[in-house]
């Protein structure tokens, strides 16, 4: 590290941040954000973010936007999947959706959402089984464990501990244009390709149409389309955020865009909506499928009494309890507008697996897990039929506060 060393040749703590801020590519070059009072949009791709205001005209826009007319669908049932973040654990997602194709048991969704790593599935879920080979390898390929791995991690301290063209490596051959033209094909026929990404800046969620963005096609549509995934799957401090341009009262600004999961491990739709009582009538026929890349109701195991175990043991709590918050609120909505409600999770056995390293092996193990329970009609489980442990917070009836039309939230 030329720079973090005195005469002697030892590492100083004033070279160590003197190199941290000369490889910051963000540092003093971003623009400033855009003022709360103003709805931004992306330069050259006005619309394609979900905007909910408060007026009921707004969330009627946005509802027709995701729930259209069912003639205009020509499908019996209106079906949401909502894949979860979780890194190296999407290779569950992953093989799930594969499963469930080989059984032929794959519903036909209307509407798939996706976040962090769920935003690296829902594309391909959203296209259909045509795609599963692109999907297995995507996760079992072993290109994550070559692309994620310490090789791509950074020279310096700078805005992620790893490099961001590893990310951009893997997700790439994912999406390419046959896979834009494909999203754009399946939004003219009513469905919607919904990915979350965190506005760091205004500390909300962002939702992104991405059947909007396909449907623009060319070179900067599936730039964006990347850069959307991109973010979404962007750790604050393990990748660098991914700055937007974006354009508000005739001003050129910035935001800065991380992974999804900050603002919410899953979601179904805009928060808006999912407290707007006139959504109802136009779910009839709906099921509502969550796949969850995590483990969620592990046995209990000895931390040892370590500052780094007490540590990551805490931060994988907090992240179980933030999945569990999200499902809380999904089994709300289900109940409120009568949904059937199907989840999906990692077994307990993987308990103590690092969703952080990508380890072909293991997330192949993991893969062939879901592979196996979807084969065996076993993956999805109900909340009404189940009780204790994680599965509490769905005791139906559900006691829920009434609903109200005139809850706001000014970016989703």
């Amino acid at each position: 590290m030329s720079g973090s060393s005195d005469t002697g040749g030892r590492i100083t703590l004033q070279g160590l941040f003197r190199d941290w801020l000369s490889v910051d590519p963000l540092r003093g070059k971003r623009l400033a954000t855009p003022p709360a009072d103003l709805v931004a949009e992306v330069v050259g791709f006005p619309g394609v973010r979900l905007t909910a205001h408060q007026a009921g005209q707004a969330m009627n826009a946005v509802a027709d936007r995701l729930a259209p007319t069912r003639p205009l669908l020509g499908w019996d049932e209106f079906n949401i999947l909502a894949l979860s973040g979780g890194a190296a654990g999407g290779a569950f997602g992953a093989g799930a959706l594969v499963g469930l194709s080989k059984a032929g048991k794959r519903p036909d969704f209307a509407i798939v959402t996706g976040v962090s790593t769920g935003a690296l599935i829902a594309p391909l879920a959203f296209v259909g089984d045509a795609w599963d080979a692109r999907l297995a390898d995507a996760y079992v390929g072993g290109h994550a464990a070559e692309l994620l791995s310490l090789k791509s991690f950074a020279a310096g301290m700078g805005t992620g501990l790893f490099k961001a063209e590893g990310l951009e490596a893997l997700i790439a051959p994912v999406v390419d244009e046959d896979l834009l033209r494909a999203v754009a094909v399946e939004q003219a026929r009513g469905r919607r390709l919904l990915i979350a990404t965190t506005n760091l800046d205004s500390q909300k969620a962002s939702i992104w149409d991405m059947g909007a963005i396909a449907t623009h096609g060319g070179p900067e549509a599936l730039r964006l389309f990347r850069d959307v995934m991109l973010a979404s799957a962007s750790v604050p401090g393990l990748f660098p955020p991914k700055l937007f341009d974006v354009e508000a009262g005739g001003e050129r600004y910035q935001e800065m865009h991380v992974d999804g999961g900050v603002a919410a491990p899953l979601f179904l739709m805009p928060d808006a909506l999912l407290h707007w009582r006139s959504l109802g009538q136009r779910l009839r026929r709906g099921r509502v499928y969550v796949i969850v890349n995590t483990v969620l109701d592990p046995p209990p195991r000895s931390t040892p009494p370590g500052v780094a175990s007490i540590m990551g043991r805490g931060f994988d709590a907090m992240l179980r309890f933030s999945y569990r918050q999200a499902l809380s609120l999904a089994a709300g909505f289900c109940a409120r507008h009568h949904l059937p409600l199907s989840i999906a999770s990692i077994p307990p056995s993987f308990d103590g697996f690092n969703m952080l390293r990508f380890d072909t092996a293991t997330m192949q193990q993991i893969f062939d897990a879901a592979l196996d329970l979807a084969s065996r009609d076993a993956l999805w489980t109900s909340p009404a039929a189940e009780t204790g442990g994680w599965r509490d917070f769905f005791k139906w009836p559900l006691t829920l506060p009434p609903a109200s039309p005139d809850l706001e939230d000014p970016e989703v």
